[in-house]
């Protein structure tokens, strides 16, 4: 038969090989990498790639705003009904002006869902400093996965590289990049650790002013330089030569 000769993934009955799980950890956390602007194959300057993942000036008032107006009426009132109110109508706001341009809604839509996600839980409860328990499992969940992958040698870092570098998990074959991907996979885990444990405290203690200032202060101006540092780390262990060939 004239197909005969065909190899057998051909096949249209065949089922495609199943990818391994690491290939489809790697392809979802390079495609959000890329969505972010982090992408190490493009040539781009360090502060214009930090720029890129903050999501320039409008992310950085969706990541803020919201939660600095919470704190503000929320000290000065205490009135937590309103301050709830505000922080989830101008999340709101950016995401329908989001809408509204066409623009990517992806993170902004996050943000609100987030945002009422944690103020639904603080009017269920009562107490302000609930609105900042969804933060607080975040960072616990994402700094206990950074620090297990470090740990297991599957370094999430790693993963997200490999398949933007078009070489899977090839990079665990060399013992610079692994190692370098151990530490910056360390990295982030203590940064969303060093959150848990600075916030916690005072979210135990009821102190909603410190616990959503310290939040803000603890967001992106620790966010900002822990990129830089691991766009600068990849890079050094991707010289341009190693790149693939851009169309």
């Amino acid at each position: 038969m004239a197909g005969s000769d065909a190899p057998r993934g051909d096949d249209p009955l065949e089922p495609p090989p199943a990818s391994s799980a690491s290939d489809v950890l790697g392809q979802a956390l390079g495609g959000a990498a890329r969505r972010a602007g982090l992408d190490p194959a493009q040539d781009a300057h360090t502060g214009r790639v930090v720029w890129a993942a903050m999501g320039g000036w409008r992310g950085v008032l969706e990541s803020v705003l919201p939660g600095l107006a919470f704190v503000l009426l929320f000290t000065f009132t205490t009135d937590l009904v309103l301050s709830l109110v505000v922080s989830v109508g101008l999340a709101a706001v950016f995401t329908l002006v989001r809408l509204i341009q066409r623009s990517t809604v992806s993170a902004a839509l996050g943000g609100l869902i987030a945002t009422a996600a944690a103020a639904g839980l603080a009017l269920w409860t009562g107490r302000g400093q609930d609105n900042f328990v969804p933060g607080l499992i975040t960072n616990a969940v994402y700094g206990t996965a950074f620090l297990v992958s470090a740990l297991i040698g599957w370094s999430l870092i790693g993963l997200a590289v490999g398949f933007l570098m078009n070489e899977g998990t090839a990079w665990r074959q060399d013992a610079k990049k692994r190692r370098v991907f151990f530490w910056l996979a360390i990295a982030w885990a203590a940064l969303f650790f060093a959150r848990l444990a600075v916030q916690l405290p005072f979210y135990l203690s009821g102190d909603v002013t410190t616990l959503g200032t310290l939040k803000l202060v603890m967001g992106l101006p620790l966010f900002a330089p822990l990129v830089a540092v691991t766009w600068l780390a990849v890079r050094a262990v991707y010289p341009r030569r190693e790149q693939p060939t851009q169309a």
